[in-house]
C-alpha cells in the first residue's frame, strides 16, 4: 500500500535527519534532542510553553520537560512567567541559547541549501504541504 510505504520512508528520513543533525552539531555539544528544542523555541514568536514545544516536536510533555529542565541548568534556556497561564511557564532561549542557535544556523543553512539544490522548489513545496496535511489529520 502506497501510504504505508510513505510512512516507512518518513520513519527512515527521520532517522537520517537525526544522524545528519547530530553530525553537524557534535562539535557544539548539542544532541538532536537539544537542537530540536532550541530550533522550536527560536522559530516561535514569543517563546513556547513545555506543552507547546511538545506539540511542535510531536513528543510527550514529560520528555520535553526533562530536556528543558536540563537545558535551563546548562544555561541554554530560561523559564519565564507566563501571563496567560500561571502554572505553564514560557521557555525562551537564554543569551547562551541564542548563540547556540546562531551557530546551529551557520552549519544548518549551507547544509540545507546543498542538500536540496537539485530538488525543484515546487517539489519541496508539494512535499511540505502533504506532510502538514498528514500532521493535521493525525494531530488530535
Amino acid at each position: 500500500m502506497l501510504f504505508l510505504d510513505l510512512v516507512l520512508s518518513v520513519f527512515r528520513l527521520n532517522g537520517l535527519l537525526i544522524s545528519e543533525g547530530d553530525a553537524m552539531t557534535q562539535n557544539m555539544g548539542l544532541t538532536h534532542a537539544r537542537w530540536k528544542v532550541i530550533a522550536a523555541i527560536a522559530l516561535s514568536t514569543n517563546g513556547l510553553t513545555v506543552p507547546g514545544i511538545a506539540r511542535v516536536l510531536g513528543q510527550s510533555r514529560q520528555a520535553v520537560q526533562r530536556i528543558t529542565d536540563v537545558m535551563v541548568q546548562d544555561a541554554l534556556l530560561v523559564y519565564l512567567p507566563n501571563p496567560r497561564h500561571k502554572r505553564s511557564v514560557l521557555v525562551r532561549l537564554s543569551d547562551e541559547g541564542k548563540v547556540a542557535y546562531s551557530q546551529l544556523r551557520e552549519v544548518q543553512d549551507p547544509w540545507a541549501i546543498a542538500t536540496t539544490d537539485d530538488i525543484p522548489t515546487e517539489e519541496l513545496d508539494t512535499a511540505l504541504r502533504l506532510v502538514r496535511r498528514l500532521i493535521q489529520k493525525f494531530d488530535r
